[in-house]
C-alpha cells in the first residue's frame, strides 16, 4: 500500500468520523438552549491529542519555541473555541444534514484567505466551484425561510425580519465556524512550520481553547451551562461526539502528512453524503430529508471537487 492511499484511507476514516460526530451531536442536544457538548469536545481534544503526544511525539525533535507556541495557541482559539462551539452549535440549530452541507464553505474561505493574504490568484475552476458552494448555502438559506415563513402564516403570528428568522435558524453560526476553521488552519500552519508536531500543536490549541470557554462562561448563560453539563451530567450521545470529532481532528492532520493537501479535501467532502446516510439509519423521526438539503449537498460537493482538482 503506498503512502498516497494510507492518506486518503485516513481521510475518508476522517470524514465518517466527523459525520457520525454530526449524528450525535443532534441526537444529544435535544433541545437548542440545552448543551450539545462542545466543551466537553474539547476537553476530550485534549486529552487524546496529549495520549498521542506523550505516545509518539517526544523523540528529540525541534523544541517548540514562543513563537510556534503563540501561533498553536492562536490556532487553538480559532478552531477550538471559535470553530468547535459554533460548529456544534450550526448542527444543533440546524440538524446534522444541513450543518454538514453549510461545512462545504470551509474551503471558500481558505481560498479566499490564499488570496487576500498569500496573494494567490483564483482561476476558472476554483471560481466556478466557489460559487457551487455558495449557491448550496443559498439554498438552504431560501428553504428555511420558506419553512419559516409558511409556519408563521399557519399560526397567523407577525412575519419576522429576516435577520431574525435567519439568526432563530442558525445559519449564522455554521458560516462563522467555517470561516474561523480556515482562518485557524492558516495559524496551525504557520506553527507547524517552526514546531512540525501535529499532536503537540493540537494539544496547545485545545487547552487554550478550554481556558478560552472557560473564561467567557463567566459572561455567556449557554456556555456556563456547558460547562457545568460537562462535569456534572453524562450524555452518552455528546460524549461519544466529543471523541468522534477529536478522532476526526487527528486523523485529518495524519492523512496530510501522507499526502495533499487537495486530496485529503477532495475525500473529506464525502462528508456530507456519509451525514445523509448516517441520518436516514439513526435520525429517521427527527432529521428532515428534502430535494432542497440533497441539492444543497450536491452543489456543495461538486464546488469542493471544482476547487481542489483544478
Amino acid at each position: 500500500m503506498t503512502v498516497r492511499i494510507v492518506g486518503e484511507l485516513l481521510a475518508l476514516v476522517s470524514a465518517c468520523c466527523f459525520a457520525a460526530a454530526n449524528i450525535t451531536v443532534a441526537r444529544g442536544a435535544t433541545g437548542k438552549e440545552q448543551d450539545n457538548g462542545a466543551f466537553l469536545s474539547i476537553l476530550i481534544t485534549a486529552l487524546m491529542a496529549g495520549g498521542v503526544w506523550i505516545a509518539a511525539g517526544q523523540r528529540g525533535g525541534p523544541q517548540p519555541g514562543p513563537a510556534s507556541l503563540l501561533w498553536f495557541a492562536a490556532a487553538g482559539v480559532l478552531t477550538m473555541f471559535i470553530g468547535r462551539v459554533f460548529l456544534f452549535a450550526s448542527v444543533q440549530h440546524l440538524g446534522a444534514v444541513r450543518a454538514s452541507a453549510v461545512k462545504r464553505l470551509n474551503p471558500v474561505f481558505s481560498i479566499l484567505l490564499g488570496v487576500l493574504v498569500l496573494g494567490e490568484s483564483i482561476d476558472s475552476f476554483t471560481a466556478i466551484g466557489m460559487v457551487l458552494i455558495f449557491s448550496s448555502f443559498a439554498v438552504l438559506v431560501r428553504h428555511s425561510l420558506q419553512a419559516a415563513g409558511a409556519a408563521r402564516a399557519a399560526r397567523e403570528a407577525p412575519p419576522a425580519s429576516w435577520q431574525d428568522r435567519l439568526k432563530s435558524l442558525g445559519f449564522f453560526y455554521g458560516p462563522v465556524s467555517a470561516l474561523a476553521y480556515a482562518v485557524g488552519y492558516v495559524a496551525r500552519k504557520q506553527g507547524l512550520t517552526l514546531t512540525p508536531d501535529a499532536a503537540f500543536g493540537t494539544m496547545v490549541g485545545a487547552l487554550v481553547g478550554a481556558l478560552v470557554f472557560v473564561i467567557a462562561a463567566r459572561f455567556v448563560d449557554s456556555y456556563r451551562t456547558s460547562l457545568r453539563a460537562a462535569f456534572t451530567c453524562f450524555n452518552p450521545w455528546l460524549l461519544a461526539a466529543g471523541v468522534l470529532s477529536s478522532a476526526g481532528q487527528l486523523l485529518y492532520f495524519a492523512a496530510l502528512s501522507h499526502t495533499t493537501i487537495s486530496r485529503v479535501a477532495l475525500v473529506s467532502s464525502m462528508e456530507v453524503f456519509v451525514t445523509i446516510f448516517l441520518s436516514v439509519i439513526i435520525l429517521r423521526k427527527t432529521e428532515q430529508l428534502n430535494a432542497a438539503t440533497l441539492q444543497a449537498a450536491g452543489l456543495g460537493v461538486a464546488g469542493t471537487v471544482l476547487i481542489v482538482l483544478h
